[in-house]
């Protein structure tokens, strides 16, 4: 990794502020509601949650994530795939936590813009010509804009993104100055500073540890930062999050120092709530209303972008890592990082239109919010502390993360476990079924692979040599190319050489035998080739990072001009007329393409995750657009899947009496 990467400019801390905080930064909108829903405005109450925010976001978002997560960089990328691909080499399980938070850190991607969408929206039932609008008309306008943007995808966000940093940074700076106007309406405020009244708050204030739920909104967006790393590199992040979470902090205290003034001793029923009534919208002046709703949406809907765009990362990594079905990938500018996965986008936008007319309120999608990140959040903290062991760190210090760390994030899973009556279960069953899609995928593989029959290169090189010296059978290609699993270059997969040999014989004047090695680290682009027999069967083997797009069709393109350049091989066409005219000969590319055989006698949950194996297969990509190669070069075979062959069949021989003519 360069020293470039870690260098802190002035770009750099402006494109941070518009790509990281989105999901953080618009946290003051809802996190105060929450917490005073239903419940009387008391010194105790106020402080005690102010001093659970502040210490939430030095602890969690400060120290685990900025402070430490950050240093578990990946060639300059982060996420907790790019976590799960340092370590996964450690611990064959560890492949659950990060699957775990890859599914929860989606089911936040469809949450998020419809909480802080509509947040922003019903504030203007705070300004007088709006005061009366029909909840109906704020969903509408909600999914207008949601609309809008799910559509705007297609076309990237180059351009659009440029804008984010500077707009972001007026959001901030507005949020410090509304705070900073009210921090002198009730001086006591700065009390909330001390960890005392949090501990306070937890231990003695009526079902004070279930507040837990609601202030943990304040940190959501804290796995979105370290997602986002190698687009800003951690010297612009830690830099840019001083300046932050010093305004988030004025502005929680202004919201809080305004309620102890205004509201002290009086109860915000939840129909107060509903009619439009939020602290954030409150200590804005009168005249400054309706400007600051429309900095609020802007901002809601860029935090929400930043959430839709990493979540097509998060999946295209996840294709890479052999964790989700293979889905076209469209890239709609030339920009790094910049992609488009439209059925991703039709899952997100399905998903957050669905949320906002089942809740409705922001109020009811904040009982939602939050139960599914807690899974993400104790993920990285199990991979992280791997990390650190595969780094020779201290054992004492591995133990007390662990431990310093599990606890906090248990406390709060346990408090947003008494969301899951109230719209919680929602985000786990989305979450759960982006979980169990991963799973499907990941298990069927290993299923897969304990059949798979691998057979020495070296029985089969003379019979491979004389077929293709066989003028009596037809010629099936000048170049025959195969896609192999095979890591070890001696070894080949049987149901390669059953397809040249026996099914139909595949006479060609050279075999290509080619296999992809997804690495560990992201941007690694690189081949090698060995020549079994020079001119005759030739194996490339890519190693592409995990973030590297498996464009095959054109990497193996430029590997034969390499090596014709080199006149490592001629690819001239053997056949006499066109060998003349130094015609290039045909280029054909087998597929092999399983389907699951009726011989199987499978256990029943294998069964079940094979069935669902191959559904997911039926609505996913092709192993040939998967690789990216041109369907006119491809022949698919279709082979039977044999994991497990029936071992006894019950039939048996008759044999006929004697004396009994059969005819």
């Amino acid at each position: 990794m360069s020293k470039n990467f870690n260098r802190v400019t002035t770009a750099g801390l402006i494109i941070a502020l518009g790509i990281i905080y989105g999901d953080i930064g618009t946290s003051p909108l809802y996190v105060l509601n929450e917490i005073i829903t239903g419940r009387a405005i008391t010194e105790q109450l106020i402080l005690g949650s102010l001093s659970c925010i502040i210490w939430t976001l030095t602890l969690q978002t400060t120290v685990k994530y900025v402070i430490l997560t950050l240093k578990a960089d990946n060639k300059g990328e982060g996420g907790i795939f790019s976590l799960y691909a340092l370590v996964r080499r450690r611990r064959k399980w560890l492949v659950v936590p990060a699957m775990l938070g890859g599914a929860a850190l989606l089911a936040d991607g469809i949450i998020t813009p419809p909480i802080t969408v509509t947040s922003a929206i019903e504030g203007l039932r705070q300004l007088e010509p709006f005061k009366n609008i029909q909840q109906i008309t704020i969903i509408e306008i909600v999914i207008g804009i949601i609309t809008l943007l799910f559509f705007l995808q297609q076309f990237g966000t180059a351009s659009i993104g440029k804008l984010f940093g500077p707009i972001m940074g007026l959001w901030f700076a507005m949020l410090a100055i509304l705070g900073f106007t009210h921090l002198l309406d009730d001086i006591s405020i700065f009390k909330a500073l001390s960890p005392y009244y949090a501990i306070d708050l937890l231990t003695t204030y009526p079902k004070g540890f279930w507040l837990l739920g609601a202030v943990f909104l304040c940190t959501t967006g804290a796995e979105a930062l370290y997602s986002d790393l190698g687009h800003c590199g951690k010297g612009n992040i830690r830099i840019s999050w001083i300046f932050v979470k010093t305004c988030l902090v004025l502005n929680y205290l202004g919201q809080g120092a305004w309620l102890l003034a205004h509201f002290r001793g009086h109860t915000i029923a939840p129909q107060v709530m509903a009619d439009g009534f939020n602290p954030f919208i409150g200590i804005m002046p009168q005249w400054f209303k309706l400007t600051g709703i429309m900095i609020s949406t802007i901002a809601a809907v860029i935090a929400s972008q930043a959430l839709i765009s990493g979540s097509f990362t998060l999946i295209s990594e996840a294709m890479r890592l052999n964790l989700w079905p293979k889905m076209k990938i469209n890239y709609p500018t030339e920009e790094k990082g910049q992609l488009y996965i439209p059925g991703i986008s039709l899952l997100l936008y399905i998903g957050c239109v669905g949320i906002v007319i089942y809740f409705q309120k922001s109020s009811n999608m904040g009982a939602a919010y939050g139960l599914a990140i807690t899974m993400c959040m104790i993920s990285t903290s199990i991979l992280f502390a791997n990390f650190l062991v595969s780094r020779r760190v201290e054992s004492i210090w591995i133990y007390l993360y662990l431990v310093v760390y599990l606890i906090i994030e248990s406390a709060f899973l346990v408090a947003n476990l008494e969301k899951f009556l109230h719209g919680g279960y929602v985000t786990l069953i989305v979450g759960g079924g982006l979980f169990a899609v991963m799973y499907v995928w990941f298990r069927s593989r290993k299923i897969k692979n304990r059949y798979v029959e691998f057979v020495r290169m070296e029985h089969y090189i003379p019979m491979i040599q004389e077929l293709s010296n066989d003028r009596t059978i037809g010629k099936f290609a000048t170049h025959l190319v195969y896609m192999t699993s095979a890591n070890n270059p001696k070894e080949i997969e049987h149901k390669i050489i059953y397809s040249i040999l026996n099914k139909k014989p595949k006479r060609a004047d050279i075999y290509w035998f080619v296999h992809v090695d997804v690495l560990d680290d992201p941007y690694t682009c690189e081949y090698s080739v060995e020549h079994i027999t020079p001119n005759d069967i030739i194996r490339v083997e890519f190693r592409v990072g995990f973030r590297v797009e498996q464009k095959i069709n054109l990497m193996f393109r430029k590997v034969v001009e390499d090596l014709v350049n080199n006149r490592e091989v001629n690819i001239t066409s053997r056949y006499e007329s066109l060998e003349r005219n130094n015609i290039v000969g045909d280029f054909q590319f087998i597929v092999l393409e399983k389907y699951l055989s009726q011989d199987n006698e499978l256990p029943f949950f294998e069964k079940i995750v094979m069935k669902l194996y191959f559904w997911l297969k039926e609505i996913s990509l092709g192993e040939e657009r998967g690789f990216g190669l041109d369907p006119s070069f491809v022949t698919i075979e279709k082979f039977p899947l044999i994991v497990a062959p029936v071992a006894r069949l019950d039939l048996k021989r008759v044999y006929h009496e004697e004396g009994v003519d059969f005819e």
